[in-house]
Parts: structure tokens; sequence; C-alpha cells
């Protein structure tokens, strides 16, 4: 069956019916970009856990080698031979580096969270977007096969027409030439529906060989909010916005984390001696402090704090950016819901009732060609704005959820 069948028979054995909630059930279950961006969340935790856990003990060993005899640790006659030496060595981290390593661990944990949170955003703005083009698109497949499939008979009955002498050359190919500008306007839809097709397969991660269907209603339900309400909702829960701050969190530990790695660490431990020290069997305690003189870790303590700042004004500039995207979106909003309320009602089924009259009266001579071809245009152009005028409203509702970061506005 071919693709583009579904536009007359919206349920076919070759197509998938999908509301919006279940493509979004879907792309959370399947989408391949956001099962990655959660693995990096999982790579993350595992290495908060790495961060707690202490360093490895050194041990360290002396033997002889070679005294007259390879590796002799024997006693022949009155002479003891065979020398060993062991030593255990700990390095216990001073001034709190440790936990400070763990909460730069989870703070990469949470930036991990925020940036899988921003990509799941940006997707699904995509996938609400191209989930109302295409409901468009195949609702104005079905608009130019209706005009088609007129047009065609008329095209066919004026061809008669001329044979016969009753019509003027110019009359029969205006008609045509109308059929042929319908038949490349389908033409382009169709290669616009193709497209989605393929980004909405890769989106819900769907291999199968089929044509998926939106199902949406014909009029959507509106919602009043305010400026004030959206950039609060924003401020709140862009994740954008919470990276930026998490971010200066990380650079603000950070310089934490390096100031205290100035601070030297202590090695303690423990070593046992046989035979190269003054007692026969030796036992001592080892105690090591790097001593802080040319190397305090001033460059990296510096290039932290520069980093505090470079981040706080990274957050200025996502709130600012923020900011402008929910004004514009609203407006958007605004504008859309404005112009549903002042559309008029039944223009469109206004419209096609009377085509088939004008149709009649044209071949009929009660109407001039010119009569015919404004109401034809007109026709076309008042269906496709009432379809583009629905497609605008979802669109401007999914760009309020995008730019606040939450569904402020439920799309069923």
């Amino acid at each position: 069956m071919g693709i583009f069948s579904i536009c007359k028979a919206q349920s076919t054995t070759d197509s998938t019916i999908l509301t919006l909630p279940e493509a979004e059930k879907l792309f959370l279950q399947n989408n391949l970009a956001l099962l990655s961006q959660q693995y990096n969340v999982d790579v993350n935790k595992a290495l908060v856990q790495q961060a707690r856990y202490w360093d490895n003990p050194l041990l360290l060993t002396d033997q002889n080698l070679y005294d007259g005899k390879f590796f002799r640790h024997t006693k022949e006659g009155n002479q003891t031979y065979g020398q060993i030496y062991v030593q255990l060595q700990q390095v216990i981290k001073t001034a709190g580096k440790r936990n400070k390593l763990i909460q730069l661990a989870n703070d990469n944990v949470l930036s991990a969270t925020q940036q899988f949170n921003d990509v799941m955003r940006n997707l699904k703005f995509v996938l609400t977007t191209d989930f109302a083009n295409l409901h468009q698109l195949l609702a104005t497949y079905s608009v130019y096969s209706r005009e088609g499939a007129v047009m065609e008979k008329l095209a066919a009955g004026m061809e008669a027409q001329f044979q016969t002498g009753n019509i003027s050359q110019k009359d029969n190919i205006r008609i045509k030439s109308l059929l042929f500008s319908l038949q490349n306007d389908q033409a382009e839809v169709q290669r616009q529906i193709a497209e989605l097709q393929k980004e909405l397969h890769i989106l819900l991660h769907d291999t199968g060989n089929h044509v998926i269907v939106p199902a949406m209603q014909d009029s959507l339900a509106t919602a009043t909010v305010n400026l004030p309400q959206l950039l609060d909702s924003a401020q709140n829960n862009r994740p954008d916005l919470q990276l930026a701050k998490t971010n200066l969190l990380t650079q603000q530990h950070n310089l934490a984390y390096q100031k205290s790695l100035a601070v030297p660490d202590l090695t303690v431990g423990i070593e046992y001696d046989r035979l190269s020290s003054y007692v026969p069997n030796f036992w001592g305690l080892t105690v090591g402090l790097p001593i802080p003189v040319l190397n305090r870790n001033q460059g990296n303590i510096r290039a932290a704090g520069t980093s505090i700042r470079q981040a706080n004004n990274a957050i200025l500039q996502v709130q600012n950016e923020s900011q402008q995207e929910v004004a514009a979106a609203y407006n958007k909003y605004i504008i859309a819901t404005n112009l549903k309320k002042n559309s008029p009602a039944g223009l469109a089924e206004q419209y096609d009732r009377l085509l088939q009259n004008v149709i009649n009266g044209y071949q009929q001579r009660q109407i001039s060609l010119i009569e015919f071809v404004d109401f034809f245009d007109a026709y076309k152009e008042t269906t496709l704005k009432k379809l583009q005028q629905q497609t605008t409203l979802l669109s401007a509702i999914a760009e309020i959820n995008f730019t606040t970061g939450s569904s402020v506005i439920t799309i069923q």
C-alpha cells in the first residue's frame, strides 16, 4: 500500500495511529539519544562510588639477592643469613579532600541529570512540532486529493468540450494549468510528509515499514496563562538554566578542593627490618609529609576562581535568553489564540458546500473562467490557512512548554 493512501483512510494495516501522549511514551522508552544520555547519569553515579573509596595501602619489600648464595634465608652454624625489609604505607588525605571529591562527583551526577533533562526537552519539542506538522500535511493532502479528483473530472470534460468546439483553447489550457499546479503542490506535500515520517521513525526508534498517523483533536483547548507565571516556571524548571547554576556550584566546590590540595597529605606506615639494623628484628613507624615550599597549587586555585566568575556570567546569559524566549513564546501564543477566537466559524465548510455549485455553474456558463479561478484559489487558500491556524496554535503551545521547561499547557 502507498504511503499516502492513509489520507483517504486513516486506519489501514500499514499505518499506526498514535495520539501525542502515546508517541511521547514510545519516545521515552525507545529514543536512542535519550537512552545514551541516561547512561551518562549512571556513569557519574558509579564515579561517586569510586570517589568514596580510600587509597590502597602500599606494600614495599627488600630482600637480599646474593650473598655467596642466591636468596639465602637460613642459619648455617652460628651465622644467620637473609636480610628482609618490609614496609606498609597508607596515605591519609587531609583538609577534607576525600569529602570534597565526593561532592564534586555528586555535582557531576546532577549535571548529567540536567543534561539528560535538556536533551529530553529538546527532543520532545521536536516530536511535538513534527507531530503537529505531519497532522497538518496529511489533512492538506486530503484537501488536494479532493480538489484533484474534482479538477481531473472537470479537465476531462473541458477537453471533450474543446474537441467539439464548445469552449476556447484558452479556457481549456487554463483548467489544465490549474490541475497541473494542484498536482505539483500535492507532490511537494508528499515529499514533506515523507521527511517527517523519517524523523518520527528515528525519534521513536520505530524500525517498522509502516506509516505513523497522528490522531489529534480538530480543536485545541486553550488555557489562560500570564507572562510572570511563565517566567517563574522557566526560572525553576528549565534544565539549561539549572545546569548553569549547577556549573557555578561545581566551580565553587572545585575552588574549595583546589585549596585543600595546597595542604600536604600525610603518609604513615609501619616497617620491619631483619638483620640490617642495630637489632636483629627491627620494628619502626614511618611518617611522610611533603613540604609545601615550591608548589602550593596557586595556579589551579587562581584558575578555579576565574571559572567561578565565568560561571556567574553564563547564568546571567542563560537567564536573559530564557526570559526573551518565554516572552516571544507567550506573544506567539496570544496571537494564535486571538486568531482562533476571531476566526469566522464554518467558513471552510461553507466553501466545501459551494465548490461543486461553482464547478457546475462554470460548466453551464453561468460564471466566467476568471470567477471560477478566483473562487478555486480562495477555496484552497482558506482551507489551508484553516489547517495552518490549528498547527500554529499547537506549535505555540509546544514552544511555551519548551521555553518554560514544564507542561504548562497539556496537549492531548
